[in-house]
Protein backbone atom coordinates (compact mmCIF):
# COMPACT_ATOMS: atom_id res chain seq x y z
CA UNK A 1 0.00 0.00 0.00
CA UNK A 2 2.47 2.33 0.66
CA UNK A 3 3.76 1.77 -2.58
CA UNK A 4 0.71 2.51 -4.32
CA UNK A 5 0.54 5.79 -2.14
CA UNK A 6 3.80 6.97 -3.41
CA UNK A 7 3.23 6.16 -7.21
CA UNK A 8 -0.33 7.83 -6.62
CA UNK A 9 0.75 10.91 -5.21
CA UNK A 10 3.95 11.41 -7.65
CA UNK A 11 1.64 10.23 -10.87
CA UNK A 12 -1.76 10.97 -10.38
CA UNK A 13 -4.14 8.08 -10.20
CA UNK A 14 -4.92 8.07 -13.62
CA UNK A 15 -1.42 7.85 -14.86
CA UNK A 16 -0.29 5.12 -12.38
CA UNK A 17 -1.55 1.44 -13.44
CA UNK A 18 -1.96 -1.26 -11.29
CA UNK A 19 0.81 -2.97 -13.48
CA UNK A 20 3.49 -0.08 -12.13
CA UNK A 21 2.17 -0.53 -8.81
CA UNK A 22 2.41 -4.11 -9.03
CA UNK A 23 5.73 -4.44 -10.51
CA UNK A 24 7.60 -1.86 -7.94
CA UNK A 25 5.56 -3.43 -5.01
CA UNK A 26 7.08 -6.77 -6.22
CA UNK A 27 3.54 -8.55 -6.00
CA UNK A 28 1.73 -9.99 -8.80
CA UNK A 29 -1.71 -7.86 -10.31
CA UNK A 30 -3.58 -10.48 -9.47
CA UNK A 31 -3.05 -9.92 -5.70
CA UNK A 32 -3.99 -6.46 -5.80
CA UNK A 33 -7.23 -7.76 -7.42
CA UNK A 34 -8.03 -10.49 -5.02
CA UNK A 35 -7.14 -8.36 -1.81
CA UNK A 36 -8.76 -4.62 -2.94
CA UNK A 37 -10.63 -5.43 -5.99
CA UNK A 38 -8.90 -3.25 -7.79
CA UNK A 39 -7.46 0.21 -7.72
CA UNK A 40 -10.25 2.57 -6.47
CA UNK A 41 -10.37 -0.50 -3.76
CA UNK A 42 -6.84 -0.15 -3.62
CA UNK A 43 -6.76 3.36 -2.67
CA UNK A 44 -9.51 2.95 -0.68
CA UNK A 45 -7.54 0.60 1.65
CA UNK A 46 -4.86 3.07 1.69
CA UNK A 47 -7.13 6.06 3.04
CA UNK A 48 -8.77 3.87 5.74
CA UNK A 49 -5.24 2.98 7.09
CA UNK A 50 -4.42 6.47 7.27
CA UNK A 51 -7.45 7.86 8.40
CA UNK A 52 -7.41 5.06 10.98
CA UNK A 53 -3.78 6.32 12.89
CA UNK A 54 -6.20 9.60 13.23
CA UNK A 55 -8.83 8.53 14.62
CA UNK A 56 -9.78 6.04 17.61
CA UNK A 57 -13.76 6.31 16.83
CA UNK A 58 -14.38 5.04 20.60
CA UNK A 59 -13.41 8.15 22.10
CA UNK A 60 -16.23 9.97 20.46
CA UNK A 61 -18.62 6.92 20.75
CA UNK A 62 -18.56 6.35 24.52
CA UNK A 63 -16.03 8.41 26.77
CA UNK A 64 -18.03 11.52 28.93
CA UNK A 65 -15.64 14.21 28.59
CA UNK A 66 -17.30 18.10 27.88
CA UNK A 67 -18.61 18.23 24.40
CA UNK A 68 -16.13 21.28 23.29
CA UNK A 69 -13.10 19.33 24.64
CA UNK A 70 -14.08 16.28 22.75
CA UNK A 71 -15.10 18.25 19.75
CA UNK A 72 -11.59 20.23 19.72
CA UNK A 73 -9.54 17.47 19.88
CA UNK A 74 -11.47 15.85 17.19
CA UNK A 75 -10.76 19.65 15.35
CA UNK A 76 -7.16 19.33 16.14
CA UNK A 77 -7.02 15.53 15.24
CA UNK A 78 -8.61 16.32 11.92
CA UNK A 79 -6.49 18.89 10.63
CA UNK A 80 -3.51 17.04 11.33
CA UNK A 81 -4.74 14.67 9.33
CA UNK A 82 -5.61 16.54 6.16
CA UNK A 83 -3.26 19.34 6.87
CA UNK A 84 -0.23 17.11 5.43
CA UNK A 85 1.48 17.77 1.81
CA UNK A 86 0.57 14.52 0.89
CA UNK A 87 -3.23 14.45 2.08
CA UNK A 88 -3.55 18.28 0.29
CA UNK A 89 -1.59 16.48 -2.73
CA UNK A 90 -4.35 13.56 -2.79
CA UNK A 91 -7.01 15.90 -2.48
CA UNK A 92 -5.95 17.80 -5.47
CA UNK A 93 -5.54 14.83 -7.85
CA UNK A 94 -9.08 13.87 -6.71
CA UNK A 95 -10.93 16.84 -7.27
CA UNK A 96 -8.67 17.44 -10.78
CA UNK A 97 -9.20 13.55 -12.29
CA UNK A 98 -12.98 12.74 -10.34
CA UNK A 99 -15.03 13.67 -13.24
CA UNK A 100 -13.21 11.09 -15.47
CA UNK A 101 -12.30 8.30 -12.99
CA UNK A 102 -15.57 8.05 -10.63
CA UNK A 103 -14.56 5.18 -8.66
CA UNK A 104 -11.66 7.55 -7.24
CA UNK A 105 -14.36 9.97 -5.77
CA UNK A 106 -16.37 7.09 -4.41
CA UNK A 107 -13.38 5.30 -3.30
CA UNK A 108 -12.23 8.87 -1.59
CA UNK A 109 -15.29 9.71 -0.40
CA UNK A 110 -16.01 6.50 1.41
CA UNK A 111 -13.27 5.92 3.03
CA UNK A 112 -12.82 9.74 4.08
CA UNK A 113 -15.47 12.29 4.09
CA UNK A 114 -18.05 9.69 4.68
CA UNK A 115 -16.56 8.02 7.67
CA UNK A 116 -15.51 11.62 9.51
CA UNK A 117 -19.45 12.61 8.67
CA UNK A 118 -21.00 9.20 10.23
CA UNK A 119 -18.12 9.36 13.25
CA UNK A 120 -19.63 12.83 13.80
CA UNK A 121 -23.43 11.93 13.13
CA UNK A 122 -23.01 8.80 15.84
CA UNK A 123 -21.52 11.84 17.91
CA UNK A 124 -23.98 13.89 18.01
CA UNK A 125 -26.91 11.25 17.83
CA UNK A 126 -25.83 10.23 21.28
CA UNK A 127 -28.94 10.97 24.01
CA UNK A 128 -26.24 12.50 26.46
CA UNK A 129 -25.04 14.96 23.60
CA UNK A 130 -28.19 15.40 21.89
CA UNK A 131 -29.20 16.94 25.12
CA UNK A 132 -27.12 19.69 25.35
CA UNK A 133 -28.41 20.91 21.68
CA UNK A 134 -30.70 23.73 20.86
CA UNK A 135 -31.79 22.19 17.44
CA UNK A 136 -33.95 19.48 16.28
CA UNK A 137 -31.32 19.34 13.09
CA UNK A 138 -30.51 15.66 12.47
CA UNK A 139 -27.09 14.60 13.60
CA UNK A 140 -26.07 13.99 9.56
CA UNK A 141 -26.69 17.84 8.99
CA UNK A 142 -25.04 18.78 12.66
CA UNK A 143 -21.91 16.68 11.80
CA UNK A 144 -22.44 19.03 8.05
CA UNK A 145 -22.17 22.17 10.00
CA UNK A 146 -19.63 21.46 12.20
CA UNK A 147 -17.19 20.18 9.63
CA UNK A 148 -18.16 23.58 7.19
CA UNK A 149 -17.15 25.67 10.57
CA UNK A 150 -13.88 23.66 10.96
CA UNK A 151 -12.97 23.72 7.59
CA UNK A 152 -12.38 27.69 7.53
CA UNK A 153 -10.83 28.84 4.32
CA UNK A 154 -9.69 25.10 3.14
CA UNK A 155 -10.60 25.92 -0.33
CA UNK A 156 -8.05 28.50 -0.91
CA UNK A 157 -5.66 26.28 0.80
CA UNK A 158 -6.35 23.60 -1.55
CA UNK A 159 -6.12 25.39 -4.74
CA UNK A 160 -3.03 27.45 -3.88
CA UNK A 161 -0.86 24.45 -1.54
CA UNK A 162 1.76 26.20 0.51
CA UNK A 163 1.91 29.02 -2.10
CA UNK A 164 -0.49 31.05 -0.10
CA UNK A 165 0.92 30.95 3.60
CA UNK A 166 -2.47 29.71 4.64
CA UNK A 167 -2.14 27.91 7.80
CA UNK A 168 -4.79 26.62 10.54
CA UNK A 169 -3.57 27.51 13.86
CA UNK A 170 -4.84 26.27 17.76
CA UNK A 171 -6.50 28.84 17.38
CA UNK A 172 -8.58 28.62 14.19
CA UNK A 173 -9.73 25.49 15.35
CA UNK A 174 -11.48 26.44 18.35
CA UNK A 175 -13.01 29.49 16.54
CA UNK A 176 -14.50 26.95 14.41
CA UNK A 177 -15.71 24.85 17.24
CA UNK A 178 -17.10 27.78 19.23
CA UNK A 179 -19.07 29.00 16.23
CA UNK A 180 -20.77 25.81 16.10
CA UNK A 181 -21.40 25.32 20.00
CA UNK A 182 -22.84 28.96 19.80
CA UNK A 183 -25.27 28.14 17.25
CA UNK A 184 -25.71 24.60 18.48
CA UNK A 185 -25.94 24.66 22.06
CA UNK A 186 -29.01 24.95 24.59
CA UNK A 187 -28.78 27.78 26.56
Amino acid sequence: MDTAGRLILEKGYSKVSLEAIAKEARVAVRTIYVKFGGKAGLLKAILLRYRAGAFDPSVMETVNRPMRDTLLEFGMRFHSLVSTPAATALYQIVVAESHANPDLAEAFWDAGPRQTRELLARYFARPDIKAQLSTDAPPERLAVYFMNCLMGDQLRRFLFDSRCGVATTPEDIEQGVDLFLHGALRR
